[in-house]
């Protein structure tokens, strides 16, 4: 298979040709291997291989599987495989092998899936740029100057520049539907507890993380969702079962839908031109679908919220710092993990007890402070980024914010980082970039982005729709539509 037949197919298109024996599990492999090794090299999207494993899964294909025998490469964080490391972006973890296979690998493989990579992720998912020193910056299909996004940066990269039609991502801030709309994909965030997250975790960082997939195409996320979804072993909650598979969903006619749209950023202080052009073409577009479209912004308190998902994410970070000494039989030390990284942790550490239960709280009632605006309104449509994608280093913090953080982690001094002047302008920067998305890992609602806009730098903005809890299957109705009515799967990067 050449590779220009093998993007002409999703996922699902994919699977057909070997259901039919028009090609073999192992053709397909082949032809993603080769374009991993020709392409990858300037995009930095895949880090570890696992060729020969691969290969030796994909003679043994089950051709009733939904995606029997298609390559795919999984996000180097969360997703474990047995006895091979996940690297989660770090150097201390890059050659740590894993105890056990998680769920969602294994069910990735018993959808026929043929893992053979890893992909890039910046230092354990924590930043919206994929640029860790473990490995170094992924690049953008569309633009090599310019971020895929992060911390799915290297998934998104992969399936944007055709190595994969579908490759696995994870979301606590925004960071399956941030690349997603950086790359010109598909990316769809679950509701909280729709996928398992076992057997090493319960929940991630109080429930706010939850993995799925970045596709070019509706029917592939939504076949994808239908092969992992569901709570198992232990699952400390799970979210409400569907009526019909999200397959089927994604071919039905959505109704006409309640939708509403606000300019004004979540979080945040502004948003670009360029995405509220995007945000204006879709409002129309959705008018001309026979959608009711107004403007309404929800309420909430956005500054205590802000303040509190900074402080759950440092206090999970200095969770995680505390107990890397146990996996990898020793203490940590200078240099193992980034600065940024470091002064997360130390702020967590100068966290009381107090604080953290405050700050969950606080993230909870933001899920009641909302639930009258989705009683009004079906969705909520915005930008799903502040800005069009980020060039390289862009986001990263100043020489004089890492001269301090390196002080501070050097000293141990967590209490400076409490200090409104020591982190807000790296956090200012952050929710200017990211003021649409983590609102709903907050409320664990689903929430998409859909590739609907190009800037005039031919550059990929995406739109975020939002859900109530546990109405991905309207998502994917309304993606279904979009989809028909605006294509975008032919649209590919120059070059790619």
């Amino acid at each position: 298979m050449t590779f220009d037949e093998y993007v002409r197919f999703d996922a699902l298109g994919l699977a057909d040709l070997v259901r039919r024996g028009e090609v073999s599990a192992a053709e397909l492999l082949d032809t993603a291997i080769a374009q991993v090794e020709a392409l990858d090299p300037a995009l930095g999207a895949v880090v570890s291989r696992r060729y020969e494993a691969a290969r030796a899964e994909a003679q043994h294909v089950d051709r009733t599987r939904p995606f029997c025998g298609v390559p795919f490469l999984a996000k180097d964080l969360l997703v474990a495989i047995a006895g091979e490391p996940t690297g989660s972006g770090s150097r201390v973890l890059r050659d740590l092998p894993m105890p056990v296979d998680s769920e969602m690998l294994r069910r990735f493989r018993q959808a026929g899936l043929v893992t053979f990579g890893r992909t890039a992720t910046p230092e354990f998912g924590l930043t919206p740029y994929t640029e860790p020193a473990s490995t170094g910056a992924t690049r953008n299909p569309w633009s090599r100057a310019h971020s895929p996004g992060g911390s799915s940066g290297g998934s998104a990269a992969a399936v944007a520049a055709g190595l994969v039609p579908m490759a696995s991502g994870g979301d606590g801030g925004g960071s399956i539907r941030i690349p997603a709309s950086c790359c010109g994909l598909f990316g769809l965030k679950p509701s909280r507890g729709r996928n398992p997250t076992g057997p090493l975790v319960g929940e991630l960082w109080h429930g706010m993380v939850v993995e799925h997939v970045l596709s070019r195409s509706v029917r592939d996320s939504a076949a994808a969702l239908d092969a992992t979804a569901g709570a198992d072993a232990g699952a400390p909650y799970a979210a409400p079962g569907q009526s019909r598979p999200f397959l089927e969903e994604s071919t039905l006619d959505p109704g006409r839908l309640r939708i509403a749209f606000t300019r004004r950023p979540l979080f945040g202080r502004q948003v670009h031109a360029d995405c509220l052009q995007g945000l204006d073409a879709t409002v129309r577009l959705l008018q001309s679908l026979g959608h009711e479209v107004e403007e309404a912004h929800p309420v909430f308190d956005k500054d205590a919220i802000e303040l509190a998902f900074v402080t759950v994410v440092a206090a999970e970070v200095a969770a995680d710092l505390d107990a890397l000494p146990r996996f990898i039989g020793r203490p940590l030390r200078s240099g193992d993990v980034e600065a940024a990284t470091a002064s997360l942790g130390l702020l967590g550490r100068a966290l009381s007890a107090g604080q953290l239960a405050t700050a969950t709280r606080t993230l909870q009632l933001a899920a009641r402070a909302l639930a009258p605006f989705f009683a009004r309104h079906d969705l909520l449509l915005t930008p799903t980024l502040g800005a069009p994608p980020a060039l390289i280093g862009s986001l990263q913090p100043s020489a004089a914010e890492l001269r301090l953080l390196r002080v501070v982690n050097a000293l141990g001094a967590g209490w400076v980082l409490k200090q409104p002047a020591a982190l807000q302008p790296l956090i200012d920067k952050t929710f200017d970039y990211i003021p649409f998305t983590p609102l709903f890992n907050i409320t664990g609602q689903p929430a998409m982005s859909v590739p609907l806009h190009w800037n005039a730098a031919g550059l990929p903005i995406g739109m975020q729709f939002a859900a109530r809890f546990g109405e991905e299957a309207m998502l994917f109705r309304l993606a279904g539509q979009l989809e028909k009515a605006q294509p975008w799967f032919e649209r590919r990067p120059p070059g790619a």
